[in-house]
């Protein structure tokens, strides 16, 4: 449409970015509101209003200011890597780290393989380094959204803890993948494939793994004794670090920023800090995800035609088919093994950037291709994602039930329930008496924390007391 609408306040200098930013946050929030009324996710409604305010449709937003905030993308990705790392305690790990590495390999390796072989034998023309590289991107899952989805709902159990596990690690093959696949595309486009070029890119991603580990014992002698606030700053100010030094050596961010979580939490045993994190990140994983939607670019839908139709479904088979027979293989439970698949549709993050670098190696007409179909791909993902995320969730069990209803529908009961509050009912209470003693009627004796009364409904009433303690009636 180019409708350019950021005509009205473009060129304001600090202004515009401003105002930007406001249109921004508003139109994040705004759609996620409509997209909770249809049962989806926050991030279905923040990529939707990405592509609403984007140059596709109402053009609100001034090119200058989405290119100059790409930096965004490194910091949430930085932010969502450091909160998957908790989920590494080494309790869990002893309990499940070997099934989970197992269900990894397979559930990304099988999307990898089948895309190479689909787009190899489907699409000569386009070569198999370009197959190659494709399937190589096709192994990574972006947890951001995911991650969000876990968090809106408060989804926990034994599913979401191999989930979270599997796609934090997966990226580790993606890496390892995409690594080997680059060395391999231009050392048989150079008639030089040495092996200094393959194991540069996995050296500094080793290098990195260290930092992150030196960042979570740095991290945990440095808070020590200090405020949330300033335990928070210190926290946030490593993470932007160590994703500063991974963007100047062309390093995704994500698996030094997991070690960093996992070291932290290993070593104090503390998880308030990763509370207070999730309560600083909430603005700016609204802005990545606007961004991405922002991003999309709907002209190449026309560039990708079926080769981007056979990556999109191929991998999603994938995917699939590798997390249930890794389940299988490592005898999980049978709603993991049924669901799992599910919830590893989302694609962004990493395979966006490192489709940026696959573009580079590939002649321009067919980089170009590249590109558009991990681009519009990623984005399709990242809407669909979140659904499938939310359906694998609820089925599995790991959502509890009161987390779906919403507030309209919840009762006296839901809600004294929520703030451990006992709800006791009283069949009569007798006129000549106020409610001055009503443990008299209770069922079981309790000591309110705090002021309490009763109150009566005709010829009945609720007795409304604190769950915690014990209460003697005949104790003034």
């Amino acid at each position: 449409m180019n409708l350019k609408l950021y005509g009205f306040y473009d060129g304001m200098g600090a202004a515009t970015t401003l105002i930007a930013l406001a249109i921004m946050f508003l139109a994040g929030f705004l759609l996620s509101r409509i997209s909770k009324l249809f049962h989806l996710p926050n991030v279905t409604g923040y990529i939707l209003s990405g592509i609403l305010i984007g140059p596709f449709l109402l053009d609100l937003v001034p090119p200058d200011v989405i290119s100059g905030m790409s930096f965004l993308s490194d910091l949430a990705l930085g932010f969502i890597a450091f909160g998957v790392g908790k989920f590494f305690k080494k309790d869990v790990l002893k309990k499940s780290g070997p099934r989970v590495i197992v269900i990894t390999i397979l559930e990304a390796l099988v999307a990898g393989i089948l895309v190479t072989l689909a787009v190899g034998a489907l699409f000569p023309d386009l070569g198999w380094g370009f197959a190659l590289l494709l399937g190589a991107i096709a192994t990574a899952t972006a947890p951001a959204s995911t991650l969000m989805t876990i968090n809106q709902y408060d989804a926990k159990g034994e599913f979401v803890d191999v989930l979270l596990q599997v796609v934090a690690l997966d990226d580790v093959v993606c890496l390892l993948c995409f690594s080997f696949a680059s060395a391999v595309v231009e050392g048989t486009s150079s008639g030089n494939l040495d092996a200094l070029s393959i194991f540069m890119p996995i050296l500094y991603n080793l290098l990195f793994l260290v930092i992150g580990f030196v960042s979570g014992l740095f991290l945990s002698f440095l808070v020590k004794g200090r405020s949330p606030n300033s335990r928070l700053i210190i926290a946030v100010a490593l993470i932007a670090l160590i994703s500063g030094g991974a963007i100047l050596l062309d390093v995704s961010p994500l698996l030094s920023c997991m070690v960093f979580g996992a070291t932290y939490v290993n070593v104090t045993k503390d998880e308030k800090l990763f509370k207070y994190v999730d309560h600083f990140d909430p603005p700016i994983m609204l802005l990545f995800f606007v961004m991405s939607g922002a991003n999309m670019d709907f002209s190449s839908f026309m560039t990708i035609g079926l080769v981007g139709v056979v990556y999109f479904l191929v991998r999603m088979g994938g995917k699939y088919l590798g997390a249930f027979a890794g389940c299988a293989l490592m005898k999980t439970s049978k709603k993991t093994r049924n669901y799992l698949g599910l919830a590893l549709a989302p694609q962004a993050g990493v395979a966006i950037g490192l489709a940026f670098l696959g573009q580079r190696m590939l002649p321009a007409s067919i980089g170009d291709t590249f590109l558009s179909i991990i681009l519009c791909s990623s984005v399709l993902y990242e809407m669909a994602g979140p659904a499938l995320a939310k359906l694998s969730l609820v089925r599995s069990g790991s959502i509890p039930k009161e987390a779906l209803v919403t507030k309209k529908k919840k009762n006296l009961v839901d809600e004294v329930d929520k703030h451990h509050i006992s709800l006791k009912r009283i069949e009569s209470i007798p006129e000549h008496e106020g409610p001055q003693k009503p443990t008299a009627y209770a069922e079981t004796p309790v000591r309110l924390e705090n002021d309490w009364r009763s109150s009566r409904h005709g010829q009945g009433g609720y007795l409304l007391a604190r769950k915690s303690q014990n209460f003697d009636p005949h104790r003034e």
